[in-house]
């Protein structure tokens, strides 16, 4: 039996360039992946074996919903704003020439109820009194402080008790502003009205 010529005690190890050659490839590939710098890197953008993980970048989309939604968000402030801003005025505005016009009505009333109080008394001072008295009671209908308000009567002749002659009761009032009633002396306007009886032969 020949001897083989291969030493038995040696073992099947690679030879020395494979192993090199391996090492090698495995080196280079390290090398060529990018790793994530340590310096002011935030823990978020690496993952575990320390390399770099780029983040996804937002969709387009994305991007212009958002948008709308912060533009949604700041417009229903602007809307509330300008509404307030705009609407105070406007209501107090209807609300000041509801009042004047109730004033109208109120002055247009009393002095038509004066005028025929006036005529049916029988002497000037009770018929002054009288038509006073139906014109505070008016304007207390309506809503106005008799206050606020001034009666002048006129004849025509001169003879305010004859029979035929011609009574105009005439009746002016101060609207004040509405929720303002630290301010005594404003007034919105002055309203007026007139009403004219004539005086009969049998009363």
């Amino acid at each position: 039996m020949r001897p083989s010529s291969r030493d038995p005690l040696a073992t099947d190890k690679p030879p020395r360039t494979a192993n090199r050659f391996r090492i090698r490839t495995r080196l280079t590939e390290a090398l060529c992946r990018e790793r994530a710098p340590y310096a002011g890197q935030h823990p978020g953008n690496a993952n575990a074996s320390g390399l770099a993980v780029n983040p996804p970048r937002p969709n387009r989309e994305d991007v212009q919903r958002h948008v709308s939604e912060h533009e949604r968000g700041s417009a229903v402030v602007e809307f509330t704003f300008l509404a307030l801003l705009l609407m105070v005025p406007l209501v107090y505005f209807v609300i000041t020439v509801s009042q004047i016009q109730g004033g109208s009505f109120a002055v247009v009333g009393a002095a038509d109820q004066a005028a025929k109080v006036y005529v049916a008394q029988s002497d000037p001072v009770t018929a002054q009194a009288a038509a006073e008295r139906a014109v505070t009671l008016a304007l207390s209908d309506f809503g106005h402080e008799p206050g606020r308000a001034t009666m002048t009567t006129s004849c025509q002749p001169a003879d305010c008790t004859a029979a035929g002659s011609a009574v105009t009761v005439t009746v002016s009032l101060s609207v004040p502003l509405p929720f303002l009633p630290f301010a005594e002396g404003l007034s919105a306007t002055d309203v007026q009205a007139s009403a004219t009886q004539l005086v009969g032969r049998y009363r």
